[in-house]
């Protein structure tokens, strides 16, 4: 029998990306306002662009398809938005955000070293050798 580990690790990492997704499509100006108040220059287009990474990196990584890539571009967007968003850490609740995100990241590092791992289209067609 496979190992279910991978599986569960990728639907319980990928699920905060792909709801974040969902959640500022359906608020897209006070998402904006949001990432306005933060002084965030064409806010508008970054968001477009936030949400193509959370939807498209969530769904890599939760259906292990080129999982190591989405895990990579996720790492990458968590930079600028933990360094943006949420430096105040006086805040207990930025704080506690900051240190979500930091284990996110960690997380993203475990998919990008080992890959996507048992039940994943990758390994179902034999593309994680190609990544």
């Amino acid at each position: 029998m496979k190992d279910p580990i991978p599986l569960t690790a990728r639907i319980l990492i990928s699920t905060i990306f792909i709801i974040a997704a969902i959640n500022k499509s359906m608020d897209l100006l006070g998402s904006e306002q949001y990432m306005t108040a933060y002084g965030i220059p064409a806010a508008g287009v970054l968001l477009v662009l936030s949400v193509i990474i959370e939807i498209f990196g969530g769904l890599s990584i939760l259906l292990g398809f080129k999982a190591k890539w989405g895990a990579i571009a996720l790492f990458i967007f968590l930079i600028p938005t933990t360094l943006i968003f949420h430096t105040e850490v006086t805040d207990q609740i930025q704080s506690m955000m900051l240190l979500k995100n930091l284990s996110m990241m960690g997380g993203l590092l475990m998919v990008a070293n080992y890959g996507s791992g048992p039940y994943s289209l990758d390994e179902h067609f034999d593309l994680k050798k190609k990544t």
